[in-house]
């Protein structure tokens, strides 16, 4: 444990009681707690982020998009609006947040809708559709007011919960016990071939109740794409290229780093915050660093997630004429892990699927 950890650990210890003392009242059901009839999948982590619940989220959706009827509903991180919005394909970041936006542009046949009292966003969700099969939560661990039907809790492979610890002195929002409220629990972010020793030694680290079942999750990047909103000059990216100016607003960035550097001889990269607002400065920042990047061969990449960002504003114009990409990413389950996955979740959303 570092000396800055050390300082603020007592004002970490003090944030996690707090938050013990909370969840405290609502297992004694002194603090209310709602069950809802249709479906609901909630989908979080312990930590403030970084874990991978966005493409989770879409592999839910993919999964269930067939044979259900599917929202999604998220806080809205970022917007600048406030209450219930039922989004729409003309719909952009500042009105309901980059990863609703992302849902929506993928998926536009479902609904994607956002609140910050999700209690009230599922009552509304349900009410404007009665023939909505299930409601996915996403970022809704620490939302105990709603009791989900199903709940997956998702922990970093390489920052796992349980060597973690509660802000400031770590991530954590909670203390570590708070996992045992998940169903499912999805360590994220593993390296694509994962070793038997490997899964026993995690196990054995997060000790999983009889009750929950622990998966493990990889993710898998695919091929770049044009940003939507710019017009141009060839119909497919390139390859392969001398530079790439990487620039990411996420909270953990370093698979991502790995994965590019095999498009590139040579990664240039500029880090935001997460979630970061971009501004004009910083779009001037990013188009001033590729400037003066000597090679002709070279390209601008950032992540799906920022590109929502400036995707539908005014600030996606001043990348026009310039080879602008982002990053795909997907979820994929080590061995037989996408078969229990699988099965959990559409075997619940079958037998709580409300009679229309």
């Amino acid at each position: 444990m570092n000396l800055l950890r050390i300082l603020v650990f007592p004002f970490a210890f003090i944030y996690g009681i707090i938050m013990l003392i909370r969840n405290k009242l609502f297992d004694w059901k002194i603090l209310s707690t709602e069950y809802f009839k249709i479906p609901t999948i909630s989908v979080g982590n312990l930590s403030t982020g970084g874990t991978g619940k966005t493409p989770l989220v879409e592999y839910m959706v993919r999964l269930l998009f067939e044979n259900f009827k599917i929202a999604t509903l998220s806080r809205g991180y970022g917007r600048k609006s406030k209450g219930f919005i039922n989004a729409g394909i003309e719909s952009n970041y500042y009105q309901i947040g980059d990863e609703p936006l992302q849902f929506k542009q993928k998926f536009p046949e479902i609904t994607v809708a956002v609140d910050e009292k999700r209690r009230r966003g599922i009552k509304l969700l349900s009410n404007l559709d009665t023939e909505l099969d299930v409601i996915l939560l996403d970022d809704a661990f620490q939302h105990r007011r709603v009791n989900a039907g199903l709940s997956i809790l998702l922990t970093d492979f390489h920052k796992l919960y349980t060597n973690d610890y509660i802000v400031p002195a770590g991530t954590l929002r909670e203390f570590r016990s708070g996992a045992k409220r998940a169903d499912v629990i999805i360590v994220t972010k593993t390296y694509s071939v994962l070793s038997p020793l490997t899964r026993r030694r995690i196990t054995k680290l997060i000790k999983p109740n009889k009750n929950q079942t622990l998966l493990f999750s990889y993710i898998k990047y695919n091929h770049l794409q044009f940003v939507p909103g710019l017009n141009y000059k060839t119909k497919q990216p390139k390859r392969k290229f001398n530079t790439i100016l990487l620039f990411t607003g996420i909270a953990n960035s370093y698979p991502l780093f790995e994965h590019i550097k095999s498009f590139c001889f040579e990664l240039i990269i500029i880090e935001f915050y997460d979630h970061h607002k971009y501004t004009q400065k910083d779009t001037e920042k990013i188009i001033k660093t590729y400037s003066e990047i000597f090679s002709k061969n070279k390209a601008i990449v950032t992540t799906e997630k920022d590109s929502m960002r400036l995707y539908k504003t005014k600030l996606i114009k001043n990348f026009e004429n310039l080879p602008l990409y982002f990053v795909p990413i997907e979820i994929k389950f080590h061995d037989k892990d996408k078969s229990k996955f699988d099965k959990i979740v559409l075997n619940y959303v079958k037998k709580n699927k409300r009679v229309h």
